[in-house]
C-alpha cells in the first residue's frame, strides 16, 4: 500500500505494483476521494493499459504515473501540453524525442513514451508511462528505453517531469503550440482522414488538427485520423 507524499506541489501516491494507475485514479474520483493535483505512481503495473484498453506491459524498472487535476469540462488542448511536457523531460536527459500525434513520443522512431487521456466526473486523468530501463517488444511497432541514451535517476525524472506538467498546463497555447509544431513526427507527412488521404499540417490555436486534401484545408477533433 502507498502513502501520500507532498512532492513538487503535487500529493503523491506511490506503489510498488497495482494493476493500474489509471484504474486507480478513476477509483479515487469515483468514490469521491480524488484530490486536484494527485499523482499515481506505481513501479510496476500487473494490469496496464493504454488507449482503446491495449495492454501496456509495465515491469519493473520503468515510469508508470496518472495524474488527476481538477477539470469539469474536456479541454481539447491539453493532449499537445501534456506532449510536449513529456518530450521536454525526455530531451532534458540529452535524448532528441520527437511528437507522434495523438500520444506517443518517440526517439529515433521508436516509442519511448505513451500518453493516456480520460476525462471522469469533475476530473481529467492523464496517465504516463515512459520506456526507462527496459522496453517491451510491440509486434505494431518499434519501442526504445532512455538508458539505451543515457543514465536516468528516476526520481530526478520524476521532478523533471512534474515540473514540465506544471509548466506546459499552465503555458499560454501559442507557446505550446509552437513547441508541438517543432517536435511534430507526423507534418507534412500522409494521414488519412475518413478513410480517404490527406496531408497533417499542424495544429490551430483551438488544438484542432489541420489537415490539406488537395486545395482545401479540414479542421479534425478527435479520433478522426489515423496515422
Amino acid at each position: 500500500m502507498g502513502g501520500y507524499i507532498n512532492l513538487v506541489g503535487y500529493k503523491l501516491l506511490s506503489f510498488d505494483k497495482i494493476p493500474s494507475t489509471q484504474d486507480y485514479a478513476h477509483e479515487l474520483i469515483s468514490s469521491g476521494r480524488a484530490v486536484n493535483r494527485t499523482a499515481i505512481l506505481a513501479a510496476a503495473q500487473s494490469a496496464g493499459r493504454g488507449r482503446y484498453r491495449r495492454k501496456w506491459v509495465s515491469h519493473h524498472g520503468n515510469l508508470y504515473i496518472s495524474f488527476i487535476f481538477l477539470s469539469p469540462e474536456r479541454n481539447p488542448r491539453l493532449s499537445y501540453s501534456v506532449a510536449v511536457a513529456v518530450a521536454d523531460t525526455i530531451a532534458s536527459f540529452g535524448l532528441h524525442p520527437t511528437i507522434k500525434w495523438p500520444n506517443d513520443i518517440l526517439v529515433d522512431k521508436k516509442k519511448i513514451s505513451g500518453i493516456l487521456i480520460e476525462y471522469s466526473g469533475d476530473y481529467v486523468i492523464v496517465g504516463i508511462g515512459i520506456n526507462v530501463n527496459s522496453n517491451p517488444t510491440v509486434d505494431r511497432y518499434k519501442t526504445t528505453k532512455m538508458d539505451n541514451y543515457s543514465e536516468i535517476p528516476m526520481n530526478e525524472l520524476l521532478n523533471r517531469l512534474m515540473r514540465n506538467m506544471d509548466k506546459w498546463i499552465n503555458a499560454d497555447f501559442r507557446a505550446v503550440r509552437a513547441r508541438w509544431m517543432d517536435l511534430g513526427a507526423c507534418l507534412n507527412r500522409p494521414v488519412k482522414y475518413q478513410g480517404e488521404p490527406a496531408i497533417l499540417v499542424g495544429i490551430n490555436e483551438n488544438g484542432a488538427l489541420v489537415l490539406r486534401r488537395d486545395t482545401r484545408y479540414l479542421l479534425v477533433y478527435g479520433d478522426e485520423i489515423s496515422i
